[in-house]
């Protein structure tokens, strides 16, 4: 009896890891690539991506990039909405590493994929849930420009391919640890100090919230303020308590740096 209770139990625990992966979609394809190709730096706060050893496994990139392509709307929507987010992230940052790929290694930056009319973000390359799409309509289009999501973090998930950009995080994501993993990569970016830091009496922050200042003010979390926002992860930041009492009061000085367009390869 002992026995047979054993193995009812091996086999609901084999069970449940399957599971993580076939909820919502499998991304364990991604995933694998990811852990060997994506090396972390600057003290687990940034990492780099091996394009050359990317590209040596191109035909499973496409394997996972076409498993993307075969999601129907319908099947998509049915989905919880962590499981939709996390496929979005992984589609918006895979298909950019196969846009990478498609001129590696003659390119220092993801801007010189583009021509004088069109950005490689507007390019319409993608298919994904019955369309044709471009980067720029994953992100701002079904992640930004849906009601669905509302998450700000998301901006500390996608990936450029660019020095300036939050990592790439060495793992697929997955619904069910999504907020985790979104919670992990914000703290990690915003503990970069080559990306946002205190400097003499100004907070100098990545432009992404410049650019994206609006996500950041929306009452995600009940914050209403780009603000209030960092207050939330002051610890990352590392701020006195001098700052503190002035981002509470809406004093503090904030500059925003250069980003850095460079090829975020391995060095």
């Amino acid at each position: 009896m002992k026995i047979k209770h054993l193995v009812a139990a091996c086999a609901v625990s084999l069970a449940a890891v399957g599971n993580s992966w076939a909820e919502g979609f499998n991304h364990k394809g991604w995933d694998q690539l990811l852990k060997e190709h994506v090396a972390s730096t600057d003290e687990g706060n940034s990492t780099q991506v091996d394009y050359a050893q990317f590209a040596s496994k191109r035909d499973e990139l496409k394997t996972y990039l076409d498993s993307l392509a075969s999601v129907s709307q319908d099947e998509f929507d049915g989905w919880p909405k962590a499981d939709q987010l996390a496929f979005l992230i992984n589609a918006y940052n895979a298909w950019t590493i196969e846009l990478i790929l498609s001129a590696w290694p003659d390119l220092d930056s993801i801007r010189d994929l583009g021509s004088l009319f069109t950005s490689p973000w507007e390019k319409e390359f993608v298919p994904l849930l019955g369309e044709t799409r471009s980067l720029d309509d994953i992100e701002h289009g079904l992640i930004r420009g849906s009601d669905r999501y509302q998450d700000p973090r998301i901006h500390f998930a996608v990936n450029c391919a660019s020095i300036g950009c939050p990592a790439l995080r060495a793992e697929a994501y997955l619904g069910e640890q999504l907020n985790d993993q979104l919670e992990a990569q914000t703290h990690a970016f915003l503990a970069d100090a080559s990306r946002n830091r205190l400097r003499a009496d100004a907070l100098e922050l990545s432009s992404i919230f410049k650019w994206y200042r609006e996500d950041f003010e929306k009452g995600w979390r009940d914050f209403y303020s780009l603000e209030q926002f960092l207050l939330q992860y002051g610890s990352s930041l590392q701020l006195t308590p001098k700052v503190t009492q002035k981002l509470e009061q809406e004093k503090m000085a904030i500059d925003f740096l250069k980003y850095d367009w460079q090829l975020n390869a391995k060095r």
